[in-house]
């Protein structure tokens, strides 16, 4: 009290009056935050997502009157700015956050205890929620052993191609089980009938430059770019047969990919005109095509991938996101208890995968006969069960910081390696190993070195 009093008498009055006022304000406004629970917040980058989520949390506010939250749609971006800004700063962020891999990935990169995000490894065995979800779907949100989110999805890759050129040419695709079958039996679609010295067609959408595919056919190969410790493997054995294998599919006289991403409307255009006859589908890209390109509807099919060896893996994953709660919220039980039942929801489940044709992860709803129903826009297939039939053998992917820098790393090899076959007429697995040997260690090297620049990590002896 001497103190204010002090103040007070060597001021102004009409300054002492405004900081009095101020001091008065901020008290009562200290005191109603105490006293009263404002809003919670979640975060969403998805407007996909936004549509299901909106009547549930229409449906909670009005079930939990004193727990009201509000949910924002963030750009993907501007989401990751503000979070990390916010782990880092200690400023407040929203009570549950829903995010993506690149996102996650980046609040890994210190200490495990200075993680931004709270730790749900315990709670979720204790709640049994380890042994209700699809196991490998928790990878990409695990860091040295301990859970940081909910899984939204598991997101497993078939094979689409275009199902009336692929029979029209009397092609029988269960005969196809490895990619060497697929490349052999599809091979006659290539014929070149306009005689400009192409091919009319090509046979899947794999290219140097496109790095979440090189990632994932090496992920179903069962390489990785780190190990379990989070140390690089980029230079792994499987790894270096893998990139030179790929780089056959795209280089030379064999040559059998097409640069296409999926995502744009020059990528429609040439599933349209049947130039790629077979590329990639996860399942979130199923309810993307039916929405931005209904001409294709009753002209594809899926198929599991063809595995890399007999009896191999017939599925990989790309994509995905999660349910964080960030540690700095005072919330965290209420905001537990919103991302359970909207996370674990048959109802969300049955919606998303009705709009957006995305699997569940929840295991103990994939009996639900809506995955049995015919889907028009692939022709009739119930696709839905062909997705959860390769949903426990999806990879389990790492949730290493240092992914996006490696997978830059991936393309600038696979670019170097594909320019050396051409420039030296070598188009043979044997033939491109030592090359892609080298490359690899190239990129190995040029990681190692950024990650070791962390005074976190522990360069291995």
């Amino acid at each position: 009290m001497h103190f204010f009093r002090t103040l007070f008498e060597r001021i102004p009055p009409g300054l002492a009056v405004i900081l009095f006022l101020a001091i008065f304000s901020g008290s009562v406004l200290s005191f109603k935050k105490m006293t009263e629970l404002e809003d919670l917040e979640m975060w969403t980058f998805s407007r996909n997502h936004l549509p299901a989520y909106k009547p549930f949390i229409k449906k909670w506010n009005k079930e939990h009157p004193d727990q009201q939250f509000s949910l924002s749609l963030l750009n993907g971006r501007a989401l990751e700015r503000r979070l990390l800004s916010g782990f880092f700063s200690g400023t407040p962020v929203a009570d549950a956050v829903e995010t993506v891999m690149r996102t996650a990935h980046h609040s890994f990169a210190g200490p495990i205890d200075a993680i931004g995000f709270r730790d749900l490894t315990d709670r979720l065995k204790e709640e049994g929620l380890m042994d209700e979800i699809n196991g490998p779907s928790f990878g990409p949100w695990t860091n040295r052993g301990r859970i940081f989110g909910i899984p939204h999805d598991v997101h497993p890759v078939l094979l689409a191609y275009r199902s009336d050129i692929v029979e029209d040419a009397g092609i029988d695709v269960s005969q196809i089980e490895t990619w060497d079958d697929y490349f052999r039996i599809m091979k006659p679609l290539m014929k070149d009938n306009d005689g400009d010295g192409r091919p009319d067609r090509y046979l899947i959408n794999v290219w140097d430059t496109i790095g979440g595919y090189l990632l994932l056919l090496m992920e179903q190969a069962d390489g990785q770019l780190f190990d379990e410790e989070g140390n690089a493997t980029i230079d792994s054995p499987i790894n270096i047969k893998t990139m030179a294998t790929m780089i056959t599919w795209i280089a030379g006289p064999n040559r059998v990919g097409l640069e296409m991403k999926s995502n744009y409307a020059s990528d429609y255009q040439l599933m349209l005109d049947g130039t790629i006859v077979g590329f990639f589908m996860p399942d979130w890209l199923i309810g993307k095509l039916r929405q931005n390109v209904p001409g294709l509807a009753g002209k594809l099919k899926v198929m599991p991938l063809p595995a890399w060896t007999p009896g191999g893996r017939r599925t990989a994953v790309t994509g995905g996101s999660v349910l964080g709660f960030p540690k700095a919220s005072p919330n965290f039980e209420i905001a537990w208890k919103l991302g359970k039942q909207l996370y674990l929801s048959e109802e969300l489940a049955v919606n998303l995968f009705e709009t957006a044709s995305i699997i569940t992860p929840v295991k103990r709803f994939w009996d639900n006969p809506i995955f049995d129903q015919p889907e028009p826009f692939l022709s009739g297939q119930a696709v839905g069960r062909m997705l959860i039939e390769q949903a426990p053998d999806v990879p389990t992917r790492t949730s290493s910081p240092y992914l996006d820098l490696a997978t830059k790393h991936l393309v600038n090899a696979a670019g170097n390696i594909k320019q050396y076959a051409i420039r030296n007429n070598k188009f043979t697995v044997e033939e491109l190993l030592p090359e892609t040997k080298r490359q690899m260690q190239i990129a190995q090297k040029h990681v190692e070195t950024q990650m070791y620049r962390n005074v976190f990590l522990n360069k291995p002896q």
